[in-house]
């Protein structure tokens, strides 16, 4: 366009503007009035675009608070917050920074017919893709107006101050200019001997009629500080662009244009970054590669333990320590013990399934399993050889105490154990204590009984005298006062006449002649056979059996307090009428 007639049209245009906006403003509204360097530069209020600088430097605008955006290619934006006060001017003074840049070759350019003091972008649709207005593109002639850009294919988004927007597709090869006629598209492509004398072209000059725009291609690096991690491990990603003023991350998002970021993979991962601008777009990719797999170990030391119990008590329990460690996993389990560390030791404790007596000869597998957030997996196994034995507890020989009649006398707490009942309590007492070191917990119930001669309470109180001399002698013989128990029945558990003729045929400790001659003074020995204490095992229901000690040298005493002296042992049938009840 001719300098001249465009200062005409710039100066009428200014008249008119200024008498419609005297005219139209009311008082809730205000005036931004702009002072701007380079005066080519364009304005966009609240994101839209409004015009040259130079011509609109006074705009009318609603009171309050406004984003205001000068820009101009090769320059460095002024982006800034406004405040307006209604009825009232504020003005404002920017002068942009020019970038010393220029571009380089290759090139092609651009023609823009009918775009006018319109806001030419490419690529985009923000102030940040603002590549100049209409006017400084709009001509080939003696003096040149052109958008020169890298070859290759466009977005062309022309905007106008009256908020119509033309948008079109334009594909720009090297050394050729593509013609563009708003709103009609693109209008020829012809060839452009200019761009083979271009070596490089400053990004923005301006003369008397003239204009040239040369739009630089974007650039894009990136890297990533470590290119092999584990599952779990991050990384750093580093980046730089240029004359890009949108820039993302594949897998991370948009970013600034330059940076860097921590990123944590799950895989193995291509992150692309690509930078788009007014020139085009550039692309960097930086790999990850991630580790998923899972390393893992499981053994026992040792693998083969030895394990023997006798009744409830553990005499060996050999021990053992699992070992494992799980490299690149996140997650570890062991089946016996639970979740463990990646890395660890433990002891085991052997127990084996077998609880009854015999042999033990088992196979414990432990087994590990190993993940990561990666969708790593390891199973690692482990076996462990048990061998021993399960005993029974030993056998626990016991007899019922027999007493002489009427003892122990009241008040008498120590006497009252003929030697043979002194003989049968060391052997029981010697039994338990080896039985309860295996058995933890066992427990003797001593009951004391009494023949039903004598009242019910004399009865139950010579029994109970029965009981704890018994108790006592036991606790001299070293069992645990704490494992005794006792009771006192007197005479209502009494043997009947069948219960005792029953014991005495079925004692394989009597000849038949014997088992004859004690069935025949059977009253006599219905008594003798319940003046006695019997004793139970706690862990077993085990009672003692009630065998009469006939064969023993105090016999005479037991069913006598004043036997014949000459004649130890059982009494035969010649001596029957001395034996007292």
């Amino acid at each position: 366009m001719n300098s001249l007639l465009r200062l005409t049209f710039a100066s009428v245009a200014g008249l008119l503007l200024s008498s419609t906006t005297c005219v139209i403003v009311h008082a809730q509204d205000g005036r931004l009035i702009l002072h701007v360097t380079p005066r080519e530069a364009y304005i966009f209020v609240d994101g839209r675009a409004v015009g040259e600088a130079n011509k609109h430097h006074t705009i009318k605008l609603n009171a309050g608070g406004h984003k205001v955006e000068l820009v101009n290619y090769g320059f460095t934006p002024d982006r800034r917050d406004v405040t307006i006060t209604a009825g009232q001017s504020t003005e404002i003074e920017v002068t942009l920074n020019a970038i010393s840049s220029s571009v380089t070759v290759p090139f092609g350019a651009m023609t823009i017919e009918g775009g006018q003091r319109s806001a030419v972008l490419l690529n985009g649709k923000t102030p940040d893709f603002f590549v100049g207005h209409g006017d400084e593109f709009n001509h080939e002639w003696w003096w040149k107006q052109e958008l020169v850009v890298p070859p290759g294919s466009y977005q062309v988004t022309v905007l106008r101050p009256d908020g119509e927007t033309w948008t079109g597709t334009a594909d720009v090869p090297a050394n050729q200019r593509v013609v563009i006629h708003v709103p009609d598209g693109v209008k020829k492509t012809v060839d452009w001997p200019r761009g083979r004398t271009f070596i490089s072209i400053p990004r923005f000059s301006v003369g008397m009629a003239s204009a040239t725009v040369a739009v630089s291609k974007p650039t894009a690096g990136l890297t990533a500080t470590a290119a092999q991690i584990n599952c779990g491990d991050s990384t750093e990603l580093k980046w730089t662009s240029s004359d890009a003023p949108q820039v993302e991350i594949a897998s991370v998002g948009e970013v600034a244009t330059s940076g860097q970021q921590n990123v944590q993979p799950k895989q193995t991962t291509n992150y692309q970054l690509t930078a788009v601008g007014p020139g085009g777009r550039a692309t960097a990719v930086a790999t990850v590669n991630v580790n998923t797999a899972v390393q893992a170990t499981l053994a026992l030391s040792p693998a083969e333990v030895h394990y023997k119990r006798v009744g409830d008590r553990v005499v060996q329990d050999s021990t053992t320590a699992l070992n494992w460690t799980a490299a690149n996993a996140s997650a570890v389990l062991i089946d016996q013990l639970g979740t463990v560390g990646t890395k660890g030791t433990q002891t085991v404790q052997i127990k084996p399934l077998r609880t009854n007596p015999g042999p033990v000869d088992e196979t414990v597998t432990y087994t590990l399993n190993a993940t990561n957030e990666c969708g790593g997996t390891a199973t690692q196994t482990a076996d462990l050889h048990i061998v021993g034995s399960i005993e029974a507890p030993p056998e626990l020989a016991m007899r019922s105490v027999y007493f002489q009649t009427d003892v122990p006398a009241a008040g008498d707490t120590r006497s009252g154990l003929l030697a043979s009942e002194q003989e049968t309590l060391k052997g029981i007492a010697e039994a338990f204590n080896k039985y309860v070191a295996v058995t933890p917990g066992a427990r003797l119930t001593l009951s004391g009984h009494a023949d039903k001669r004598g009242a019910d309470q004399y009865n139950h109180n010579l029994s109970d005298r029965r009981v704890q001399l018994v108790k006592k002698f036991l606790n001299d013989q070293g069992v645990s006062a704490e494992a005794i128990e006792t009771q006192a029945w007197g005479a209502e558990q009494n043997l009947s006449a069948d219960d005792v003729r029953q014991i005495v045929q079925q004692d394989p400790n009597l000849s038949n002649e014997e088992r004859q001659l004690e069935i025949r003074r059977l009253h006599t020995m219905v008594l003798a056979n319940n003046r006695r204490v019997d004793i139970t095992l706690s862990t077993t229901g085990q009672q003692s059996a009630r065998e009469y000690p006939y064969k023993s040298d105090d016999f005479l005493k037991l069913i006598d307090r004043n036997p014949p002296t000459s004649s130890p042992g059982m009494v035969f049938a010649s001596e029957k009428e001395k034996v007292s009840n």
